[in-house]
């Protein structure tokens, strides 16, 4: 039986969403007001909103360059690599690229723990799979983090400041297809409670439970083809706060590519 999904969200963790940003002693504090709120991680940079994403400050380390080598897919563990550095504001202009329906695309993010290929969906989702493509082939995924992994539900990334915060300049809307359900290895994006159905910048989730109670609000990207080992690994890296929050060991995209057939 599903459980109701509100109570889930309360009890348990929050959906993908944007970091509140608050930070003690190298822990993290989430305020109790925020556990309550249904929102997912912001797509526009530059704006301060406090929202459940509890992996709030995943530390970035200034300066340090991340050279993820991409680890092996099924090698069940990470290659050590370090934090990028925080990139600040981005402001990238709004894309207009159109994907080609009859057509397929897979976006491959070479990571530290494995590589993971997503099939866009670019018949149910023209246009939140086209900003996804669209930022691949920019290169601006790569040197980005998997900033949160939350045990049994996602792991999240996509952040320019690899703490939930930030995104690339824009925001597109595009409404989830009917009675969209988010199972495993579903792709999406992440948005605020603010934002509307189907709002999307840069930071994606991928679902690492059999079905994740979330509500069709959170714009469809596509879904993890192939092996799932890389998505694996990372979903079961420790974290800080443990269960639901930023992996203790650094998850880097060393490099995404767009492969169309």
């Amino acid at each position: 039986m599903r459980r109701n999904y509100a109570a889930q969200v309360s009890a348990e963790r929050p959906p993908p969403g944007r970091a509140a940003g608050r930070r003690a002693l190298g822990g993290f504090v989430l305020a109790a007001a925020a556990l309550a709120l249904i929102s997912c991680g912001s797509s526009t940079a530059g704006t301060s909103t406090a929202t459940t994403d509890a992996a709030a400050s995943a530390t970035t380390a200034d300066g340090a360059s991340a050279t993820a080598s991409g680890g092996s897919a099924g090698s069940g563990a990470c290659t050590p690599v370090g934090l990028p550095a925080r990139r600040g504001a981005q402001h990238i202009p709004t894309p207009k690229l159109q994907l080609d329906p009859r057509r397929s695309y897979v976006a491959k993010l070479a990571t530290n723990c494995g590589t993971i290929a997503i099939q866009l969906d670019v018949k149910r989702a023209p246009r939140t799979a086209a900003s996804f493509a669209y930022l691949v082939r920019r290169g601006f995924y790569n040197d980005l983090t998997f900033h949160r992994v939350a045990a049994n539900f996602v792991i999240q990334g996509g952040d320019p400041n690899g703490d939930g915060s930030g995104g690339p300049g824009y925001t597109i809307v595009e409404p989830p297809p009917q009675g969209l359900r988010y199972t495993l290895g579903t792709v999406a994006m992440a948005k605020t409670a603010a934002d509307p159905p189907g709002a999307s910048g840069s930071q994606f989730f991928i679902v690492t439970t059999h079905e994740a109670p979330l509500p069709a609000e959170y714009a469809l990207v596509g879904k993890v083809v192939g092996s799932y080992a890389g998505m694996e690994t990372i979903a079961k890296l420790p974290t800080n706060p443990p269960q639901d929050g930023a992996p203790q060991q650094p998850v880097v995209i060393s490099s995404a590519t767009l492969a169309e057939s």
